[in-house]
């Protein structure tokens, strides 16, 4: 075995570092540093094309954990859909309260007896007149905010999805997950993604060197405590994706098409338009989805789908251009 290139992708710059220099001290390992996603697949990139590619990537498991803060959301909840499709329109006033008084434009706290009765009914019909206008306006915009909530939401960036990355785009690099602590769930996923190493942070020098000249050697390595549970997970896996595969070969052709359009997060009117297709019929087919899958949501049909490997559609052809020679 000749010189080894090895690339070290971890935020933490000290353990970076230190971890790069006791490896570089090895007569037959080569190292380079990457302290961010972006600056790994650049220097992955850059490597290839030099013809020098690395050999193995020790990937932080927690890469980029610190950039979200506490209490941040990547992406805002039902609540807040909901409520910013309550939100009425800009100069338009809420509607009234069951048995509150009604209140004039230029008079908020001015008792109601004080205006005759004409132009509370004329200003009240005015007023109910414009939120049929606007909600008529934001309908589009509303169904497609419902359309983002159904979505599935993806895993919050880390280590073991850039590795998943970085093996599609690089099938010879062997990827190594850096991790502080044992999780059958993550080593799974890391597995799944491409991972034929899971190394404790704190382990020394000597394993970590078996583990990158092991997995050179198409050998997995795992540590013996986590072997029983990513067993485990592994198994549950198969045998979920199993049964969610049953379930979606129950499907007609046009309703795995539907299917496909849910797992896209496309609403009832956008499925329509992508597959030239009555709102109607889609609702019809989404319900017969829904039933054959045995959900009672959107959100748990994509979930389905997810498993059995659904990916999403692509853009469909007017039949005008499908049908020509």
């Amino acid at each position: 075995m000749g010189r080894i290139r090895v690339l070290v992708v971890d935020d933490h710059r000290i353990f970076a570092e230190a971890l790069a220099a006791a490896l570089a001290a090895e007569p037959d390992v080569e190292v380079g540093a990457a302290g961010s996603a972006a600056a790994a697949e650049r220097a992955l990139e850059r490597a290839a094309t030099e013809g020098r590619a690395y050999d193995v990537a020790l990937i932080d498991a927690d890469l980029g954990a610190g950039a979200v803060g506490p209490g941040a959301r990547a992406r805002p909840g039902v609540e807040a859909a909901e409520e910013a499709r309550r939100r009425p329109a800009p100069g338009v006033p809420p509607p009234r309260r069951p048995g509150a008084a009604p209140t004039a434009p230029g008079a908020v706290g001015r008792p109601a007896d004080h205006l005759r009765a004409e132009q509370l009914r004329a200003e009240q019909l005015r007023v109910e007149q414009l939120r049929a206008e606007q909600l008529r306006v934001d309908h589009p915009r509303t169904e497609q905010l419902r359309a983002e909530q159904l979505r599935p939401a993806a895993p919050p960036p880390d280590g073991i999805a850039l590795l998943g990355r970085l093996r599609r785009a690089h099938p010879g690099l062997r990827g190594v997950v850096l991790a502080t602590a044992d999780d059958p769930h993550r080593a799974a996923r890391a597995l799944h993604l491409g991972a034929t190493g899971w190394v404790a942070k704190e382990s020394s020098l000597a394993r970590l060197l078996a583990v990158v000249r092991g997995v050179l050697r198409d050998e997995t390595h795992l540590p013996p405590a986590l072997l029983t549970g990513v067993i485990r997970e592994l198994t549950t896996a198969r045998r979920d994706r199993t049964e969610s595969e049953r379930l979606v070969d129950s499907l007609t052709p046009r309703e795995k098409q539907i299917l496909r359009c849910m797992v896209a997060g496309l609403g009832r009117q956008a499925v329509a338009e992508r597959l030239y297709l009555s709102p109607h019929t889609v609702r019809t087919h989404m319900q017969n989805v829904l039933g054959k899958l045995g959900v009672h949501s959107t959100l748990a049909a994509v979930a389905v789908a997810r498993r059995a490997g659904v990916s999403p559609s692509e853009p469909a052809v007017p039949p005008s251009i499908a049908s020509a020679p």
